[in-house]
Parts: structure tokens; sequence; C-alpha cells
């Protein structure tokens, strides 16, 4: 296995092919309790258009991405009209005693192993991965998980983000997730 910053269209198609079977709305509850799910789906262009100002982390094995960790940075907030509530939110928590938004900080905007992937320390690599890459321009990553992810809440707190905040819209109840990498 290989961990790579996306540098190919071909790269890019993956992750939107594997975001698509991981869909919330494409899985049986059974599946998206046992082995979590994602929420929020990408055009080309917005995936396209995020990867050419920070690349996005992605897992390859014999070419094909199997994994894939998103890269979201401030100035994309009003790029998907579903996570504006998301940096709404940011404006208005803290952490540490400074609002968050004021914080040097980027969106790890979204993470998936492809189903028989899953479970391989894959997930743990892709952060790892991220850590190396960003740690040296951003002092934290921050990220939203939905309560009802129960697999996803359990492998982001093993691996050392704290929940600063939770809030409930329309659709769900989310945590905000803090890898603080001072």
């Amino acid at each position: 296995m290989e961990l790579k910053l996306a540098d190919k269209k071909s790269e890019l198609l993956d992750i939107l092919r594997i975001q698509k079977e991981n869909q919330s709305s494409n899985l049986s509850i059974d599946s998206a309790t046992t082995n979590g799910f994602v929420t929020v789906t990408h055009s080309y262009e917005m995936i396209e258009k995020m990867n050419s100002r920070a690349k996005q982390v992605i897992a390859k094995m014999d070419d094909q991405v199997i994994g894939y960790a998103l890269v979201m940075l401030k100035e994309f907030e009003d790029l998907i009209p579903v996570l504006i509530p998301m940096f709404e939110t940011f404006k208005k928590i803290e952490y540490n005693g400074q609002k968050l938004d004021q914080l040097n900080y980027y969106v790890m905007g979204q993470i998936c192993v492809q189903d028989h992937f899953k479970r391989k320390g894959i997930f743990k690599k892709l952060y790892e991965k991220h850590k190396e890459e960003y740690s040296k321009l951003y002092d934290y990553c921050v990220t939203e998980v939905s309560s009802s992810n129960l697999p996803s809440m359990l492998a982001h707190e093993k691996l050392g983000f704290k929940t600063i905040y939770t809030f409930t819209d329309q659709t769900d109840t989310w945590n905000i997730l803090l890898w603080d990498w001072n």
C-alpha cells in the first residue's frame, strides 16, 4: 500500500467512487451502523478545486485508490452548502480561550476506506499522513462527525481527536472534533 497526495484526475475520480459507495443513502442501516458512512457528496469540480489548493491524502493499492482523507481549507467554507453551518459554528465556539475560526487549522473534510480494506489500520495511516504533510503548516486538524456514526467517533477518539463542541441541526447531532498538534 502507498500513502500519497492525490495528483491525478483518476485518483480524484476514485475518491468520488468510494464516496458514492459509502454514502449513507446507499447503505443499509446495518452496514452504516457497523462500518460507518459518509454524508457529504462532492462533485468532481469541488474536489478538483480543493485539491488545487491542498492535495488530498489517499491510500493506493495496485494503482487504485482504496481510501482517502480530504483536506478542506477555510477558504472553501462556502463551497459545499451543507457545510456552511459547520463553518458558522466554528465562529461561535472556543478552544483554549480563543475563537476556533481564529486558530490556524484546516478541516479534514471526509475520511473513508473501501469496505474490504476496513479494520486494517488504513484509517490511522491516512491520518498519520495528514499529520506528516500538514502539521508543518497548521496547528490543528478539525472535523465534524455525526453522533450516529459511532465507528467514526471511536476511531477519531482513538487517534487523539477531542470533542470540543456538539450541536444539532435539521439533519443530525454533530460533534466538532479537534486534533491538537501543538
